[in-house]
Parts: structure tokens; C-alpha cells; sequence
């Protein structure tokens, strides 16, 4: 009986192949991450979002309805409640532009969590929410940063633009009006371009601990050939959201605006009528906070895997997932993050090969085409000569046949004479050659005559 003491299990499989994958891969697989580990993805991530947005609402209700009560104070119409409405208009904008930029730092935290869990995910890993905070704490001020920098660029760009349209308004209608519709339509594919080539940005900074900067270079390389696959990405994953979103708050929608002709046909108003509209308007508002909150879960993967899978074909990084796997799951501690191995290298992939094509094999060449035979002649009756070794090897030049002697007079019968004589015309005989004093002359020929001939005396 033979011993395997070197033995060990295959590894358990991740939630996507450890190899290059396809767009449907990176789409399907997004999904599929939900399940890997509810715990952290919809356990915190989702938990942190419906709490940060329902935060914010109240928030800004409570600052909108503290501002606005002041009119009841004065008159209606008046100068002082011109002003009051004015400033309560203010305050309210801008308590709720200050609440949502902290609410988007807080995405940022859940898609750093989403990302981080992900990369587990990738080496069938399934962490604890502290070990996922323990990778993502040393680099949450630069994603920080990096969403804020986003938030900044794209208000100055807008406020420019809005600047530049507002003043031809002013000066000439139509010509404003144009140049806003150019200014739209040019920040659409601009937007598009910019989000796909940032797509990795935060992945770059939370798996490399790259800088704001140094995230920006690595995600603009690795999106490089890779643009229209990341852009399939992530307009399938909004859209197909967006259109959930949608299908959730129209019926709500209308359900809201049949409610109070239901409890109130008189026309009166009454309090059951406006809180029933109240408590529908909430409901449909909370089931689209958490279609977007798995939006973002699921855009955060996908951000993760179009990652991995931009590294493995860059820089070979599915040869440091593999070996990462293997010595794990030999029983190896301490091994070094496979995310940190090969970050910068190239590694040039052979090309495909066709399908059908059969593998070229070492030390065969192409087939050479067979010639004539070297060292025959044309003349009829001549056998093969005589000394030839071993055939040369598949494909190697032919070896020169050996130089042999011509046939000894009279082994050429007078047929075989009129035969070529007949063909080429009369050949010359060689001349034969002297007898060796040291070879005794060959016997005489024995007659031979059947039996019972003539000759047979």
C-alpha cells in the first residue's frame, strides 16, 4: 500500500475563477457576492446606508421645518416675510448639501467595506467585519479624500459652466439657451468617460494602500483596453436599478395620490387622510433606499472583480492568487497579501490559439516534400544501390546517396542492351577491368540442359 503524505485537499473555490474572466462573469458574479457573507455586506453595508439616509431626511426636515415656522410670525406678503423665506430657503439648502456630502462619506465607507470583503471573497475567504476594518481603517481619510475631490471638481465645473450660460442668457436669450444645451450635452459623454477611467479608484487604494494620486494613475492604466467592458458594467448595473427604483415609487406614487379622495370624498381635510398619504409617501420612499443601498453593494463589487480581473491579465495576478491558495490551504501562516506581490509588474501572455489549431510540438519541423531518390539513374534494370544506412531523421535534409560502382561486365544481359539501345540509342561498354594477380579467374560457367533433352547424354 502506497503512502501520500504530501496530500492535501483541493482548495475551496472562490466567488469567481482564478483566471481572466469574462464580462458575463464580472456581472453575474456581483450578485453572487451578496451571499459569500451577508454579515458584512448586507449586515453593515446596507444597516449604514438606511441609517445615514434616514438620519439625513429627518435632518433635514427638522432644520426645514425650524426655519420655515418663523413666517407664521409676520405677515404674509410682507418685506419680513420675503426675507424669512428667503433665509429659510438658504439655511435649508444648505444644512441638506453639508448632510449629504457626510452621508457620501459614508458610502465611501461602505463601498471601502464592500471592496476589501470582496477581495477575500476572490481567495474563498469569508472575514469577520473587524478584519475587514482592520484593511480598510489605515486608508479611509484618502478615500475620504478622493470622493471629496470628486464632490469639489465636479461643482466647479458645473458652477463655471452654469456661471458662463447664466451671463449669455442675460445678454442674448437664444444664444444662452444654445450654449447651455451644448454644455449638457457635452458633459454627458465627459461624465461617462471620466467615471469609467475612475472606476478603480478606490479599489487601487484599498487593496495597494495607493495614494489619491497614485490611485488615480493605477486605475486610469488598468482600465487601458478595458474601457467599453468596465462602461457595460457599470450602465447595466445602474440602469437595471434605476429602473427598480422607478417600478417601486410610481405605484406608491399613485397609491399616494388615491389615498385622500379614499378618506376624504368630501374634499375636507382630514388628519386620517393626510397621514395615510404621509405613511404611503414613506414606505415608497424606504423601498427605494434600499434598492440603492444594494445598488451600491452590488456597483462596489463589481468595481472589486473588474479589478481582479484587470490585474490577472496585466500583471499576472491570478499566479499570486493560486499560489496564496495553495500554501494556505497546506497549512502555511504568515504569507504575504497576493494583492501586494506583483503590484506594477508586466507580464506578457501568449497569444490564443485558434480553435481547431493543433499544438506545434518541440523538436518536429515542418514536413519536407519528398523528391526523387538520389542516385538512381533512368536505365531500366538497374536494382537499388547498394550501402545506404539508417533514413535521416523527420524533416532533415536528405543525405547524399554514396558513390557505387558500375555493374561488372556481363551482369548487362543483350535484352537489357537492345532494351536501352532501343531508349537512349547503343551504349559504349566500360572497358573491363585486368585480372588481379591475386584473384584466381572466376570457373567456367556449368551448362545445364533439362532431362531427357538432346544434350542430356
Amino acid at each position: 500500500m502506497t503512502a501520500y503524505p504530501n496530500w492535501t485537499p483541493a482548495s475551496r473555490p472562490g466567488i469567481v475563477p482564478l483566471h481572466p474572466y469574462g464580462f458575463g462573469t464580472i456581472l453575474g458574479r456581483s450578485f453572487v457576492a451578496l451571499r459569500h457573507n451577508p454579515k458584512v455586506l448586507l449586515g453593515f453595508a446596507l444597516v449604514v446606508q438606511a441609517v445615514a439616509y434616514i438620519v439625513l431626511a429627518a435632518a433635514v426636515g427638522a432644520i426645514a421645518v425650524a426655519s420655515f415656522s418663523r413666517l407664521d410670525t409676520v405677515a404674509y406678503g410682507g418685506d419680513d416675510w420675503g426675507a424669512i423665506f428667503a433665509g429659510s430657503t438658504v439655511i435649508t439648502g444648505a444644512a441638506a448639501l453639508v448632510l449629504s456630502l457626510l452621508v457620501g462619506a459614508l458610502s465611501v465607507v461602505v463601498q471601502g467595506v464592500v471592496v476589501s470583503e470582496v477581495a477575500h471573497a476572490v481567495v474563498a475567504e469569508k472575514p469577520t467585519l473587524k478584519a475587514v476594518w482592520a484593511r480598510v481603517r489605515p486608508v479611509i481619510w484618502r478615500l475620504i479624500g478622493y470622493s471629496a475631490l470628486v464632490v469639489l471638481a465636479s461643482l466647479v465645473v458645473v458652477g463655471v459652466l452654469a456661471g458662463i450660460v447664466t451671463l449669455l442668457v442675460i445678454s442674448v436669450l437664444w444664444l444662452g439657451i444654445l450654449v447651455g444645451v451644448l454644455f449638457v450635452l457635452g458633459l454627458i459623454p465627459l461624465y461617462a468617460w471620466l467615471t469609467t477611467k475612475l472606476f478603480l479608484v478606490p479599489s487601487a487604494i484599498i487593496l495597494e494602500g495607493a495614494g489619491i494620486h497614485a490611485g488615480i494613475a493605477r486605475s486610469w492604466r488598468l482600465t487601458r483596453r478595458r474601457f467599453w467592458s468596465t462602461f457595460g458594467v457599470i450602465v447595466i448595473i445602474s440602469f437595471g436599478f434605476s429602473v427598480l427604483a422607478q417600478l417601486i415609487s410610481v405605484p406608491f406614487s399613485l397609491i399616494a395620490g388615491i389615498i385622500p379622495g379614499i378618506l376624504a370624498p368630501t374634499g375636507t381635510d382630514e388628519i386620517g387622510a393626510v397621514v395615510g398619504m404621509v405613511v404611503v409617501q414613506v414606505i415608497g420612499q424606504f423601498g427605494i433606499l434600499l434598492v440603492q443601498c444594494i445598488a451600491l453593494v452590488v456597483q462596489s463589487t463589481s468595481a472589486a472583480l473588474v479589478y481582479v480581473d484587470a490585474r490577472m491579465r496585466v500583471e499576472g495576478l491570478d499566479h499570486d492568487l493560486h499560489t496564496y491558495v495553495e500554501a494556505r490551504d497546506a497549512g502555511a501562516t504568515d504569507l504575504a497579501d497576493p494583492y501586494l506581490v506583483g503590484v506594477g509588474r508586466v507580464v506578457e501572455r501568449p497569444a490564443p490559439v485558434p480553435v481547431g489549431t493543433a499544438p506545434p510540438y518541440a523538436g518536429y519541423g515542418a514536413p519536407a516534400g519528398y523528391g526523387a531518390p538520389a542516385g538512381y539513374g533512368a536505365q531500366a534494370g538497374y536494382g537499388a544501390p547498394t550501402g545506404y544506412g539508417a533514413p535521416a531523421p523527420y524533416g532533415a535534409p536528405p543525405v547524399p546517396a554514396p558513390a557505387w560502382d558500375a555493374p561488372a561486365a556481363g551482369s548487362v544481359t543483350p535484352a537489357d542492351r537492345s532494351a536501352d539501345d532501343a531508349v537512349s540509342g547503343p551504349a559504349t561498354p566500360p572497358p573491363a577491368a585486368p585480372p588481379s594477380p591475386d584473384v584466381a579467374p572466376p570457373a567456367a560457367p556449368t551448362s545445364w540442359a533439362a532431362p531427357g533433352s538432346p544434350t542430356d547424354r
